[in-house]
């Protein structure tokens, strides 16, 4: 990729993950569009690792799925023509503590996992949850209360304290009932016998290159560098600062985290409130010689390892696509000063080894190799009063537009449906205001 700008682009867009992506996917053809991407390639959270093992294949540098009510995402799928790679497969999930897995699929396997009365319970919450439309007065008050007012301490404790503990850390007890809620709603998909989660054969690589294809196809550009600034003049964009070199566009189309934007940008500028806070993950993926459970495909641990889930993709979809095991191992941070954030990546890479060894014996000698991905901002705190902080698309700057997963369409959970919906809703604002 170069940092060629002929034509001048009228926007440009910061970023080339999904949001980027479903953006110029969108305005590309209607508008000369150029996004920089600070990584080689484009993708963002929804990126792969090319892997060359026993085969050669595709596989997500974070673990993802797709569900059943995501319709943009299966919509555009489809209108990319690659809808024939998207399957629907059986996502198993269990629950360790105590020394054991406990399945959590059926509701006999619930019942063998948690008191009768927690059951009932929890079966009650979320019926409830799922009956609920409008989640605005829930943003006020914060999931654990909520939580505890329907199903009882008992239930919170043994069931939803180690799962917002491990997704939030020292902000679990900050999170908004209105972000429980819309996860609850989200995972709606499920039988007698599990959930039914979306996945594309090949990797969600193929969605990430058929946007990109489609972009340049059109005429948009996609390339690689890293904004120092964004230019603004009289309250109206002027331009971006690329390498180094100014470059002068109508539109600006940020998908960067609030606080990366704020280094870029004069946060004090007139109706740009940006904070919202973001927690980060250290994911790993390791290539393992043999299975590290039966069955189970998305493991939530109540213990003292550092990790929260062990997620083992070759348990939903099958090992014959990879020729070999593949197992991610995940933690949420909340700071820079965390050991999953400070340490180098072997080190990281020791500590989860040491605790998938508590977890399942004999672990360490399966891996073949590993792979870490770690990013500061890979979700914002879904913290209380978190529906007052959302980032509009259009600006009060001219020009200026933001989308990303601070956007609406990701709130009060967000997704890859969420993003590619930001990006959309972003774009039609800057159709619908045209330069003059």
């Amino acid at each position: 990729m170069t940092t060629q700008f002929s034509p001048k682009p009228k926007t440009v867009i910061i970023g080339g993950g999904l949001a980027g992506l479903a953006a110029a996917y969108r305005l590309a053809g209607k508008d000369e569009v150029v996004i920089i991407e600070k990584e080689p390639e484009p993708g963002g959270m929804a990126s792969s690792y090319s892997i060359k093992s026993t085969e050669f294949y595709h596989i997500e540098k974070y673990y993802h799925h797709i569900f059943a009510s995501d319709k943009e995402l299966i919509s555009l799928i489809n209108e990319l023509g690659i809808g024939n790679k998207l399957e629907w497969l059986r996502g198993t999930t269990g629950y360790f503590f105590n020394g054991k897995i406990y399945p959590m699929n059926t509701p006999f396997e619930i019942l063998k996992a948690l008191p009768f009365m927690d059951v009932i319970r929890l079966t009650l919450l979320v019926m409830k949850a799922k009956t609920i439309k409008d989640r605005t007065a829930f943003d006020n008050i914060t999931a654990k209360k909520w939580i505890i007012d329907t199903a009882g301490e008992s239930v919170y404790n043994s069931f939803f304290e180690p799962l917002l503990s491990s997704k939030f850390g020292d902000n679990k007890e900050k999170v908004s009932a209105a972000w429980l809620l819309g996860r609850v709603q989200i995972r709606s998909n499920r039988g007698a016998k599990g959930e039914k989660l979306g996945y594309m054969r090949g990797g969600f690589y193929a969605i990430v290159e058929a946007m990109a294809d489609s972009i340049r196809k059109k005429g948009g550009r996609i390339i690689n560098g890293s904004v120092s600034n964004i230019e603004i003049k009289d309250g109206c964009v002027r331009g971006i600062v690329v390498e180094g070199k100014l470059i002068g566009c109508d539109r600006v189309i940020s998908t960067v985290a609030p606080h990366v934007l704020k280094k870029i940008i004069d946060p004090h500028l007139p109706g740009l409130d940006l904070d919202i806070s973001y927690q980060g993950t250290a994911c790993a993926l390791f290539g393992l010689k043999e299975a590290l459970m039966d069955e189970v495909y998305w493991l939530n641990i109540k213990e003292n390892v550092p990790f929260g889930a062990v997620i083992e993709h070759t348990n939903f979809i099958p090992l014959s696509d990879y020729g070999e095991h593949l197992v991610y191992v995940t933690s949420y941070f909340q700071n820079p000063d965390s050991p999953l954030w400070s340490l180098k990546d072997e080190e990281v890479i020791e500590l989860y080894l040491k605790g998938l060894e508590k977890l399942f014996s004999g672990s360490r000698e399966k891996v073949k190799w590993w792979r870490l991905r770690r990013d500061m901002d890979t979700a914002p705190v879904y913290e209380v009063g978190y529906g007052k902080k959302i980032l509009q698309y259009r600006t009060k700057i001219k020009g200026l537009y933001l989308a990303g997963m601070f956007s609406e369409a990701n709130y009060p959970e967000r997704s890859m449906n969420g993003s590619i919906l930001a990006g959309f809703k972003c774009a039609d604002e800057v159709i619908k205001a045209p330069i003059k």
